[in-house]
């Protein structure tokens, strides 16, 4: 009797522990609204994976996916003025952007694969509730868009340009 309590015990944390698990992953999995690849195909989909894991670490600020997507010599070709190099600056980037946008979330609308490229077109989406500089958020609504081409090598993003539409941002945090 005893022991049939203990397994049922069990039975019930496993369980549990499973539907938790399920539900974060589920909760974090982004997929394009447009998805279009030249030619389909295993390289494809490793590419298609590396983008949306870098969406998932912009979704979630998550470091796995970030160290998941990018090549331990990731070079951003387009970094604003003082950003680290590597992965260690597009970690702080997230960090500091959260703290303007706690509840930052992406959206990806479109994601194109041809060869080693994909150019994947992001919405932000967020309340501005940290600091910028010297504007301080009151709950504004954010909600700009971002264009980024990665170069995708052995199933990781090795260069990545990349164009945010700050001046809508900052059109809705003043």
């Amino acid at each position: 009797m005893k022991k049939n309590k203990i397994l049922n015990s069990i039975q019930t944390t496993a369980i549990g522990i499973a539907m938790l698990v399920g539900s974060t992953v589920q909760a974090h999995e982004i997929t394009p609204e447009i998805f279009v690849s030249a030619v389909p195909s295993a390289h494809t989909e490793e590419i298609k994976q590396a983008a949306m894991n870098y969406a998932k670490f912009w979704d979630t600020g998550d470091e796995i996916y970030a160290r998941e997507a990018l090549f331990e010599n990731f070079k951003d070709m387009t970094p604003p003025e003082g950003r680290k190099e590597g992965v260690e600056g597009v970690l702080e980037a997230s960090q500091n952007f959260r703290k303007a946008v706690p509840n930052l979330h992406v959206e990806v609308e479109h994601l194109l694969i041809t060869g080693d490229f994909a150019t994947i077109r992001y919405r932000f989406k967020g309340n501005f509730n940290g600091r910028m500089g010297d504007i301080i958020g009151q709950g504004q609504v954010v909600d700009f868009p971002a264009v980024d081409i990665y170069e995708v090598h052995d199933g990781k993003i090795i260069k990545n340009w990349h164009l945010e539409d700050y001046n809508t941002f900052f059109s809705q945090v003043k």
